[in-house]
């Protein structure tokens, strides 16, 4: 049976030092910085750090992993995420959740800790300056940064057939996991009559598999770092998704990708054969018709839509939760509340998008520029409608256009709240993040899959947990209470 899709969401948010200096590295660090300074937090253990991993075994000539900058601010927060500078953005990567529900609640607080981030910063900047914080992709300047999801799969299924089953739904899911943009900003798409896109991201990848992030970017990312026990466990770190704000987005693209990985572990695609002629030419041609009528080319000859491929991934999965259940989405009611939104969503797409703008980002931002665009009389090359497609994605209340809209909600506001500073208690992520909570001033250190303590004049002591499914609430709660101190606790570990 598959494993468990213990799942997260990397995102790189990004930023606007209004009457500032410019420098976005400065400016991330700034307002990281504001809000961990007075919090209980860890520092980030780069030890098992590899980047350059690559799932096949080796890389392409010439490529360029990510590099780990271990100068810039990096915290651990008692919820279990971890907040910090990459590269020129902050960063906000949610705890290891059990199920796609509990992910876009602990995605909705990483927004509420930016929210903040911005507060607190404004609180020590010079009058007349602030910090502005997006969540989106894109700079509108041919610059593009992530938002990232991680995956638990079992070590046992070989790279190559995640990779080549895994690829059309990656190609097509953006009908309902895009983000929407205004025009195009890529040498490759110049020329073509791009008013509106589906995704701020789509248009930047160049290569169908590779190790690249920022660069060549793939469909298919081949990082190895499990953060996890290696011999049982990969973890598939993807990073062809848009920046998602409304709910249903952001729980649809975890709860399907999660269901199409198990498709593929327990070998449930039969003779069904979705590949792609040109992935790359592929995922561009989705995301340039809002229409959603362009066929794709199939390698077999064949043509499709991203509909019907995505329509043809449902029935799969709808078949696979019949025959084996849905465990492997953590929760079988949540796992039953993906098959039903995505055929939702679906059919809404297919006959009218603008009935799922509640649900799918892209929908209702077009919504929202079109009647811009009517009561102005614009064309799309008007600037206002970039202005427009930003103050979208600003994280502002008072400014955010996506907070004045009607959209579905899948989370309480109250458990957003408290995911702030509480952590899952399903995952690892609960020992985590109470051992922080109870004894910040004696964790050294932490990662994702160990803390590091410092007992003062004992030597550093390494607490290992690879297993994401352990340290949860049931395993440990009743040890954490039983235990007085860091030492009595890592005196009972040892017992």
């Amino acid at each position: 049976m598959a494993v468990t899709k213990v799942c997260g969401i990397e995102t790189e948010y990004g930023i606007h030092h209004v009457g500032g200096e410019g420098n976005p590295v400065a400016s991330s660090s700034l307002l990281v910085n504001a809000y961990v300074a007075d919090l209980a937090r860890a520092g980030w253990d780069f030890e098992d750090e590899t980047p350059g991993n690559d799932a096949r075994g080796f890389a392409r000539e010439g490529a360029m992993p990510p590099e780990v900058e271990t100068h810039l601010v990096n915290a651990v927060l008692t919820n279990g995420a971890r907040y910090y500078v990459d590269h020129a953005h902050p960063e906000f990567s949610t705890p290891e959740c059990a199920d796609a529900l509990e992910a876009v609640r602990y995605d909705k607080a990483g927004e509420e800790v930016l929210r903040r981030s911005m507060a607190a910063v404004a609180r020590i900047l010079p009058p007349g300056q602030s910090i502005v914080v997006y969540k989106n992709n894109s700079d509108g300047k041919g610059n593009s940064y992530g938002t990232h999801e991680n995956y638990l799969m079992d070590r046992a299924v070989p790279f190559s057939r995640i990779a080549h089953l895994v690829t059309p739904h990656f190609v097509t899911r953006q009908v309902f996991t895009g983000a929407g943009k205004v025009g195009t900003e890529t040498a490759g798409s110049s020329g073509r009559d791009v008013a509106f896109q589906l995704s701020q991201r789509a248009e930047f990848f160049e290569e169908e598999i590779g190790l690249e992030t920022t660069l060549k970017r793939p469909i298919v990312n081949t990082r190895d770092e499990p953060h996890a026990d290696p011999q049982r466990y990969r973890r598939l770190h993807v990073i062809v998704g848009d920046a998602n704000l409304a709910e249903v987005a952001t729980f649809l693209k975890l709860g399907t990708t999660g269901l199409v990985l198990s498709l593929i572990e327990d070998d449930a695609f039969g003779p069904l054969d979705l590949t792609l002629a040109n992935p790359v030419k592929a995922i561009r041609q989705v995301s340039f018709d809002p229409t959603l009528q362009s066929t794709l080319e199939l390698a077999d000859g064949r043509r499709a839509t991203a509909l019907s491929i995505q329509w043809e991934l449902y029935g799969l999965s709808r078949k696979y939760a019949e025959d084996r259940g849905l465990a492997c989405l953590g929760d079988e009611a949540v796992g039953a509340e993906v098959l039903r939104l995505w055929e939702e969503v679906l059919t809404g797409l297919e006959t009218d998008p603008s009935s799922v703008a509640g649900k799918v980002d892209w929908a209702a931002k077009l919504q929202l520029l079109e009647g811009y665009r009517d009561r102005h009389g614009l064309d799309w090359e008007d600037h206002r409608l970039a202005a427009v497609d930003l103050q979208y994605h600003d994280l502002r209340p008072e400014r955010s256009l996506f907070a004045r809209m009607t959209t579905d909600r899948l989370v309480d506001p109250e458990e957003v709240r408290s995911a702030v500073t509480d952590p899952p208690r399903r995952t690892r992520a609960y020992f985590r993040g109470e051992c922080l909570r109870r004894w910040g001033g004696s964790v050294a250190s932490a990662n994702w899959d160990s803390l590091v303590f410092d007992l003062g004049s004992d030597p550093l002591r390494r607490v290992p947990m690879m297993d994401p499914l352990r340290g949860t609430a049931d395993h440990v709660e009743q040890l954490l209470g039983e235990s007085g101190s860091p030492s009595e606790l890592l005196a009972r570990l040892s017992g």
